[in-house]
């Protein structure tokens, strides 16, 4: 029977949560999209100069409110440009500015490095967000066509792939760029919590490379390899990428199929990712993991001219398999969906975890024969390497919870 930890026995509450769906926008919406991004990344910038220059010559920090009463002088100075979009956006894109302003400064008051606000180059502001629904944008606009459509101001009824219903209240509209994609982002409130019943069941989980991971019951899940699978076709669109000539078309179109192919790769292990750890969630109450520093396991073994590291190949191969993996990926994704579903995730300490005996409790370097292999080599206990480190994991995921 698992025990009651912090997230179970709790009434029933509502969630914040993102819907992301991918637009379908015609060519000439595609133009207009890209163009509105483009007034708010000018805009972004301009209101940067502005504080920039305040705070260099005057110490003076410029507010949200000052720069936001200058919005309306601004629109009626360019009416073709500025003011074909929404007025509430351009507010959160000053609102965005703001925030990065406020953190600099709060940098500063610490002493820490300040890292300056840096302007947004074109590559580089892909967001512009609406904060609230019906206000230069509207959700579901066209409700009687038989397709979803959101409506944005200056660019029209876009429409969207809704392959899921939302839930909640809306409260932001958000188009995103990616690559060659565009995407729509509806952050609601008050969604309720996926309904879960209560399995008084408990697992632990070893992460490992030959399976994606391992449980204590001995299940393996199987490693997709998603950037091994597209490394060929990754390296060909690279050696293309690298013999087009600087800032021309064909350039442009080659960096482009590169990214799609990233941008594949990324979501295919998302979504392998989610995958999994719904099926962790609607099945067990309580789930240990082990709690995995994955920059300290992907740090180069290349050492430095005084001092080479040894088996550079052999590490630079094991931190390609960890990355494409993704472990962190899938733990981050693990723990929003156990907070929503009110599982509990204990994270333990996973050293010697798979050199401890489940049976004795005996702890060498020797119990573990080969990657599979696990031998005990005081009383005999045998199984597989990742059982044995999901069993022991469990265990004192299940300890540290009890205490």
């Amino acid at each position: 029977m698992a025990p009651a930890g912090p997230l179970l026995g709790r009434g029933p509450r509502a969630v914040r949560k993102s819907f992301k769906f991918l637009l379908r926008p015609t060519t000439g919406q595609q133009q207009m999209l890209t163009a509105c991004l483009d007034a708010h990344r000018n805009l972004y910038n301009a209101a940067l100069e502005e504080r920039r220059e305040a705070y260099r010559k005057a110490k003076v920090s410029i507010r949200y409110g000052e720069q936001s009463a200058q919005l309306k002088d601004i629109r009626r100075a360019d009416p073709l440009g500025q003011a074909r979009w929404s007025f509430s956006s351009q507010q959160a894109t000053l609102r965005r500015l703001d925030k990065t302003f406020q953190a600099f400064l709060r940098r500063l008051r610490t002493g820490q490095v300040p890292g300056f606000p840096r302007f947004k180059g074109a590559g580089w502001f892909d967001t512009v967000e609406w904060p609230k629904d019906r206000d230069g944008c509207r959700w579901d606009s066209t409700p009687d066509s038989g397709q979803t459509r959101v409506y944005l101001q200056g660019i029209g009824h876009v429409r969207v792939h809704a392959h899921r219903k939302t839930e909640g209240v809306i409260k932001t509209i958000s188009i995103k760029r990616e690559g060659r994609r565009w995407y729509l982002i509806l952050s609601c409130d008050d969604v309720p919590e996926p309904a879960f019943a209560h399995t008084g069941r408990s697992i632990g989980v070893d992460m490992g490379i030959a399976s994606f991971l391992t449980t204590s019951d001995g299940v393996h899940v199987t490693n997709p390899r998603y950037g091994r699978r597209t490394a060929a076709r990754l390296a060909a669109a690279q050696q293309a990428l690298a013999r087009r000539k600087t800032r021309s078309r064909r350039r442009g179109k080659a960096r482009d199929r590169v990214a799609a192919l990233h941008a594949k790769v990324r979501r295919r292990r998302l979504d392998h990712a989610h995958k999994t750890a719904r099926w962790l969630v609607e099945n067990y109450d309580v789930i240990a993991v082990e709690a995995l520093s994955i920059t300290n396991m992907t740090r180069s073994a290349s050492g430095t001219a005084d001092q080479p590291g040894t088996n550079v190949a052999q590490k630079t191969g094991l931190n390609r398999s960890i990355l494409d993996a993704g472990w962190g990926v899938f733990l981050t994704v693990l723990r929003a969906k156990a907070e929503s579903a009110r599982r509990v995730v204990v994270e333990v300490n996973p050293a010697n975890t798979s050199r401890t005996c489940p049976l004795c409790g005996h702890c060498a370097r020797e119990n573990r024969l080969t990657q599979a292999d696990f031998r005990c080599m005081s009383c005999d206990y045998t199984d597989h390497a990742d059982v044995v480190g999901a069993i022991n994991v469990l265990r004192a995921g299940l300890a540290l919870l009890t205490a």
